[in-house]
C-alpha cells in the first residue's frame, strides 16, 4: 500500500518553532499546526501527534542560526528532512506581509509542488573544521579592526610611521616608544596596543589548532593534495576544503565556479547579451580564501623550496596539473593586466579559473565514505 506524504513546512526560531501542514495532492489546503518550542523534545511530541498508519512525514525549513540541528535529529530517527537557502525560496512579487504562520505555509506549500532545492548539509566533522576555520577568520577581522583603531588613534595625534612596512619588529619598536602628553591618553595607547597584540595571539593560537587538528580529518587528503597549487597554503586549503565539502557534488568546474559565486552576472533578453560584476552568490568564506590564493599568481611561474617541499606528498599526477594551472594562470594574469583590466578584475578572473583546477585536483583525491 502506497503511503500518503504529508510535508512539514518548519519556521524555526530560537525559543519556537512555527508549523504548518501540506498533505499530498495540489488540491488539499495547507493547514496551520502551530507553534511549538524550539527544543527538540517538542519536535518529538508533535511527530508522535502526526505519525499514524500509512503516513510518511517530510520536513523541510530554511537554513538560519540555528543550524542543522533539527535535519540531524530528524535523520537520525529515520526522516526525510531538507534544509533549504531562504534567498532561493520563491516570493510573490506582490506579497508585503512577512509572518511566521505564512512563513511555515509557504514552506509546505512549495516544498509539496517540488519547487524547493535542498542545499549540501555538512558533516559534524566537517562542520567542527569549518567552525575553526570561521573563528580564526573573526579572529582576523578583529586583529584587523584593533591595528586601525591604534592607528587612527595615532594619527589624530600626529603619529605618523616613516618606515616601509607596518607591523614589523621596527614598527613595534617604534610604537613602544610613543610617548603621549597626558597620562590617559598614554593609558588608551597601551590599551590599544594590547589589544592588537591579544589579537594577534589569538590568530596564531587558533592556526596552530588548524594545523595540528587536520591530520586527523577525513578530508585531510585532499587538503595536502590542494596545497601542491601556489598560492594555496595550508590555512587556505584548509578553509576551501571546509567551506566547499566534498568536490564530487559538483558535475563540472562550472558548477563549482557557480557555487563559489565568481562567475559573471547576466542580464540578457534577445540579441542583447549583457553580463555585469561576479554574482557574489554561494559560499563568500571560500571565495575570499581563493581570491587571496590568487594573488600569488602575479609572478612568474616558478616552483619554489615551499611548494616543492608541499608536493612531495602528492602523486605525480596532481604535481602535473599543478604545474599546468600554474603556467595558465600566470600568463592568465600577464595578459589581462597588459590588456589595463584593474588588477581586482584580474584576480577575480584567476580565482575563478584556479576554482577549476581545484576541482580536477579532487577528481584524483578518494575520500572516505560518509
Amino acid at each position: 500500500m502506497k503511503k500518503r506524504i504529508t510535508f512539514v513546512g518548519l519556521d524555526t526560531h530560537k525559543n519556537s518553532i512555527e508549523a504548518a501542514l501540506a498533505d499530498d495532492g495540489r488540491n488539499t489546503e495547507v493547514r496551520l499546526y502551530g507553534t511549538i518550542g524550539g527544543d527538540l523534545a517538542s519536535l518529538d511530541k508533535m511527530i508522535r501527534k502526526l505519525q499514524t498508519t500509512g503516513v510518511e512525514l517530510r520536513f523541510v525549513y530554511e537554513a538560519g542560526p540555528c543550524g542543522y540541528e533539527i535535519y540531524r535529529h530528524l535523520r537520525a530517527h529515520g526522516f526525510h528532512c531538507d534544509v533549504v537557502a531562504p534567498s532561493m525560496v520563491p516570493k510573490r512579487s506582490g506579497d508585503r506581509i512577512k509572518t511566521d504562520r505564512r512563513d511555515a505555509r509557504n514552506l509546505a506549500r512549495l516544498y509539496r509542488a517540488g519547487e524547493l532545492t535542498a542545499i549540501y548539509v555538512p558533516r559534524e566533522d566537517d562542520e567542527a573544521m569549518r567552525d575553526l576555520v570561521r573563528g580564526r577568520q573573526d579572529a582576523i577581522h578583529a586583529q584587523r579592526k584593533a591595528r586601525q583603531q591604534l592607528g587612527g588613534f595615532l594619527l589624530r595625534h600626529g603619529f605618523r610611521y616613516s618606515g616601509k612596512c607596518a607591523w614589523t619588529l621596527a614598527h613595534r619598536r617604534w610604537l613602544a616608544g610613543i610617548k603621549m602628553p597626558h597620562p590617559s591618553q598614554q593609558i588608551i595607547l597601551e590599551d590599544y596596543i594590547h589589544s592588537v597584540e591579544e589579537c594577534t595571539q589569538r590568530v596564531h593560537r587558533l592556526t596552530e589548532q588548524i594545523l595540528q587538528l587536520m591530520p586527523d580529518w577525513r578530508m585531510h587528503p585532499l587538503v595536502t593534495a590542494l596545497q601542491a597549487l601556489r598560492g594555496v597554503a595550508p590555512v587556505v586549503a584548509a578553509t576551501a576544503v571546509a567551506e566547499i565539502g566534498s568536490m564530487d557534488r559538483f558535475e563540472s568546474p562550472r558548477q563549482l565556479m557557480s557555487y563559489l559565486g565568481l562567475v559573471p552576472s547576466e542580464n540578457s533578453s534577445g540579441q542583447s547579451i549583457r553580463r555585469g560584476a561576479i554574482t557574489k552568490t554561494g559560499n563568500g568564506h571560500a571565495r575570499r580564501a581563493l581570491i587571496e590564493a590568487a594573488q600569488a599568481y602575479s609572478y612568474p611561474a616558478r616552483i619554489s623550496r615551499v611548494i616543492l617541499k608541499r608536493q612531495e606528498a602528492v602523486p605525480e599526477p596532481i604535481r602535473q596539473i599543478a604545474w599546468k594551472a600554474q603556467l595558465r594562470l600566470c600568463a592568465r594574469f600577464r595578459t589581462l593586466t597588459a590588456r589595463g583590466k584593474s588588477r581586482n578584475r584580474v584576480v577575480v578572473a584567476i580565482a575563478r579559473e584556479l576554482s577549476g583546477f581545484m576541482w580536477a585536483i579532487a577528481k584524483q583525491v578518494p575520500l572516505p565514505q560518509a
